[in-house]
């Protein structure tokens, strides 16, 4: 079989975890952690058969190569052995579910391929024009530390950090920041480990963290000790009805009549809380029509947030 079929449906099965989570809206972290592993026994068993290193030939990060932009990306889903994978899922699944849960689903799988490109980015230009495989997610499982240190650095999270409890997030990221800075100034020539790797891909999730993590589930900054905790439901909860909208004014100028005028009147009243505005939301698009040209209305909710449209044109109507 040609080399880069192979390439291709390695990628195949690389990502098919990564869309099954986003189209059945389970974590993404979970997902990740499934694609890298699937992507490794791919990576075994495509060795095995065709000859060993080959997956590390055709994608894994080599500067003297860097016109293969692909391997920017492949390099993240290749491993060297089956420890350095258990490695990266590690901290990857240990920062990355509360991180998701900070994020939403789609800023962290954004802030996750930042690392993934600014680890490698970082290595291939340090290193530019020599000939040296690198791969693994190490980058990727630094930048989610380097993107919680910037936005929740007062949370807890379970961690291996001498003994396995819950440790603030700071403590841990500063700790491993400050042994990959150590390893990478005075052992870096004695290993085949890319320790710039993991500080460059610290640093740009670090640099990217708050413009990315701004208008996500939870507010940046918020300090209830970690999402495991009942104040990050809170946070959330405060979060959504931040950005639910006014109900002092409305599209119809108080034309309303009947049922419909009763409903936004209800809404008024009872409308503060996330639930019951949803519920009359949901009512009044069954009894009101567009303003602009009558069209029926429709509920739309994203990200926890109820408004109506106009069936028609959605740039007619998008209240509240």
């Amino acid at each position: 079989m040609d080399a880069w079929v192979l390439l291709v449906i390695w990628a195949g099965i690389s990502v098919a975890p990564l869309i099954h989570a986003w189209l059945q809206r389970t974590p993404m972290t979970l997902g990740i952690g499934a694609s890298l592993i699937l992507a490794h026994f791919a990576q075994i068993l495509v060795e095995m058969r065709y000859g060993f290193d080959l997956m590390k030939v055709l994608g894994a990060l080599n500067p003297a190569w860097i016109d293969e932009w692909w391997r920017l990306i492949t390099a993240g889903w290749l491993h060297a052995n089956l420890l350095h994978l258990l490695g990266n899922l590690l901290v990857i699944i240990l920062v990355g579910v509360p991180l998701e849960q900070r994020l939403g689903r789609g800023r962290f799988l954004i802030i996750y391929m930042v690392g993934v490109l600014g680890g490698n980015i970082g290595w291939a230009t340090t290193h530019w024009g020599e000939f040296g495989f690198a791969l693994g997610a190490s980058g990727a499982a630094f930048g989610l530390l380097g993107c919680y240190l910037a936005c929740w650095p007062r949370d807890e999270i379970e961690f291996p950090l001498i003994l396995i409890r819950r440790w603030p997030v700071a403590w841990i990221a500063l700790f491993k920041f400050g042994h990959e800075v150590f390893m990478y100034g005075f052992l870096s020539g004695e290993t085949n480990i890319a320790h710039l790797a993991h500080l460059t891909g610290f640093f740009a999730c670090y640099v990217l963290a708050k413009p990315i993590a701004k208008g996500g589930l939870v507010p940046i900054g918020t300090h209830d000790q970690g999402p495991s905790t009942a104040g990050s439901q809170e946070a959330i909860q405060a979060s959504i009805k931040a950005r639910m909208g006014d109900l002092s004014s409305d599209p119809w100028d108080g034309n309303l009549k009947g049922n419909a005028a009763r409903t936004l009147r209800r809404l008024r009243e009872e409308g503060d809380e996330i639930e019951t505005r949803q519920a009359w939301l949901e009512e009044l698009a069954e009894q009101a029509h567009c303003p602009i040209c009558e069209s029926p209305l429709k509920p739309h909710l994203k990200q926890g947030v109820t408004r109506l449209r106009c069936s028609s044109n959605s740039s007619h109507l998008n209240w509240p």
